[in-house]
């Protein structure tokens, strides 16, 4: 099986290592800059619970080194993907299999969605068509990364926590990509579950990050602020409540409720959220993938979302002021 891990960051990191030490797939990893040279030079060091691992995965700049592969793995950012679908058709073939492992709302989310809106384009994250005609639907897997890493140093991998990586088809089927590349996944170490709603497990990630971190750019408060200080978790809690009426009119169902939610993010301390941290770094921000989509979604649907539209053109001011939009 040949893996390819497009945007070998923290999370594609991560994976990468694992199933590099596994030795069950020949993995490839395509990154740049120093990163790519220190992998090149003395291979992928992972810590992890106290232990370090140095693997030796074929590490590349480019999808033309790469050549085709059998699953490509895309951990970018959102704000880089359309960028970078153009650069990934060397490593696509015809029985090649997207894995969507990107934050927020999808550009295939409504691809075999049965109802109205089945086939339509996401605009706020594909404005011109450009991702789905070059990286299609049908080819894709979804993929909902929990895992939280960090890149403490070019070549190497913590990983803080989490280990489940939640696969779905967009039709719900128990494919036999998907099943392949869950073996292969829980074979490395992780858990890979398939599940036929994976909008659902969208939709709860999704949740606490189109609150959680717009607020967190907005007022540069960490996670314990936002979610203990009264004003501000009110606020969140709205945004999440105006979110969830709209998921629900598409068909997505919550298995725990908003307060919960919070609370989750709660327990999680002190933490800047990737919003802020991109936004000191300068770096594009998940605007539209995070929260945009989400006021899109809820056009629509018919659904009402006043708070989120107000947070979504306050945080839009905030990205293009501070050059990260």
């Amino acid at each position: 099986m040949k893996i390819c891990i497009f945007g070998a960051g923290a999370i594609g990191g991560l994976m990468a290592a694992k199933l590099a030490a596994k030795g069950e797939a020949e993995v490839t990893v395509i990154a740049r800059g120093p990163h790519l040279a220190a992998m090149q030079a003395n291979g992928l060091k992972l810590i992890s619970d106290g232990q370090e691992t140095v693997v030796h995965p074929r590490c590349v700049a480019s999808a033309a080194e790469a050549g085709r592969q059998d699953y490509v793995v895309i951990t970018l950012k959102a704000p880089a993907l359309a960028g970078a679908a153009a650069q990934m058709q060397p490593l696509i073939g015809e029985g090649t299999t997207i894995v969507s492992a990107v934050n927020g709302v999808p550009w295939w989310y409504f691809h075999k969605l049965a109802g109205p809106h089945e086939g339509r384009r996401v605009e706020s994250v594909d404005p011109t068509g450009e991702v789905g005609r070059l990286l299609p639907p049908e080819r894709v897997l979804g993929c909902i990364i929990y895992p939280a890493a960090e890149v403490p140093e070019p070549g190497v991998i913590e990983h803080t926590y989490g280990d489940r990586f939640t696969l779905g088809e967009p039709d719900g089927s128990r494919s036999d990509r998907a099943m392949a590349l869950s073996a292969a996944l829980s074979a490395a170490g992780f858990k890979a579950p398939v599940r036929p709603k994976i909008r659902d497990e969208i939709w709860v990630k999704l949740w606490g990050n189109l609150a959680f971190n717009p607020l967190s750019a907005l007022t540069t408060a960490t996670l314990d602020v936002i979610t203990g200080d009264a004003e501000l978790r009110a606020v969140c809690r709205q945004m999440m409540v105006e979110a969830q009426a709209v998921a629900e009119s598409l068909g997505v169902r919550f298995a725990i409720d908003v307060d919960k939610r919070i609370a989750g993010g709660a327990e999680v301390g002190a933490h800047k959220t990737s919003m802020l941290q991109d936004l000191e770094r300068g770096r594009p921000m998940e605007v539209d993938a995070l929260l945009g989509s989400v006021v899109e979604l809820a056009g629509i649907a018919g659904i009402p979302a006043p708070t989120c539209q107000t947070v979504l053109a306050l945080l839009r001011t905030r990205a293009r002021l501070a050059g990260c939009y």
